[in-house]
């Protein structure tokens, strides 16, 4: 039996309402500095692939938060600066506080299609679910803001964990959090290196989240995982 469904935020759970660079490009602008949304999208894709995990395992818990924040901000300034060198910004950190808060904000973003439907399900059969991210400790009040926060038990992020995705110890920090073991738990995300992939690897039952119509068709798919794990 699938007792718990653990998923991971963004591209899975939650979507952005408009694009990165969308936004990005918007807000450079209103600071005099003009990037086309396409050049600083790709530049930032870029940036956070390459980027290394926002972990900070030394660091005692009040002062996480502004180390993950120092993290974005190289990692903006990264961006822009690929995107294209020859722009400065007068005042960069007014641009990024400005975009910090934008993103801490649900106006940025949206339930994913489905989202309320299938985590209202799951908890009324009786499952768990929580949230596995490498977000930062905005992230619960951006879920809360959303209306999901109250159907999760738990949001797992690499600041509780001391892991990022893919590490399994975060996806083993979810699973005691869920009280589950991974051959009862399901793993539902849309990035097949970070979320799929060590799902399985650990033993958890991965759900590319691309096969769903939409996210309201989940309870179904555990309902059918959970039949084949009894035969």
């Amino acid at each position: 039996m699938i007792r718990a469904v653990l998923f991971d935020a963004v591209g899975t759970l939650v979507v952005l309402r408009e694009p990165v660079g969308a936004t990005y490009s918007r807000f450079a602008a209103a600071h005099g500095v003009r990037i086309a949304p396409s050049r600083i999208g790709d530049a930032f894709g870029r940036a956070f692939a390459s980027a290394p995990p926002a972990v900070f395992p030394d660091a005692p818990p009040e002062e996480v938060p502004a180390r993950e924040r120092a993290w974005w901000r190289a990692l903006a300034h990264g961006a822009f600066r690929a995107a294209d060198p020859t722009q400065r910004f007068a005042d960069f950190d007014a641009c990024f506080d400005e975009l910090w808060r934008r993103f801490a904000s649900p106006a940025a973003w949206a339930p994913a299609a489905g989202a309320e439907a299938a985590l209202a399900a799951l908890r009324a059969s009786g499952r768990r679910t929580g949230v596995v991210s490498n977000f930062d400790r905005r992230l619960p009040l951006l879920l809360a803001g959303l209306g999901l926060g109250h159907l999760l038990d738990a949001c797992v992020l690499p600041a509780d964990a001391g892991a990022a995705k893919p590490d399994p110890r975060i996806f083993r920090a979810a699973l005691a959090a869920l009280g589950a073991r991974p051959s009862e738990a399901a793993f539902v995300g849309d990035d097949r290196a970070r979320d799929l992939a060590p799902a399985r690897a650990l033993g958890l039952h991965p759900v590319d989240v691309a096969s769903l119509a939409t996210l309201a068709d989940l309870p179904a798919r555990i309902d059918a995982i959970g039949a084949g794990c009894k035969e």
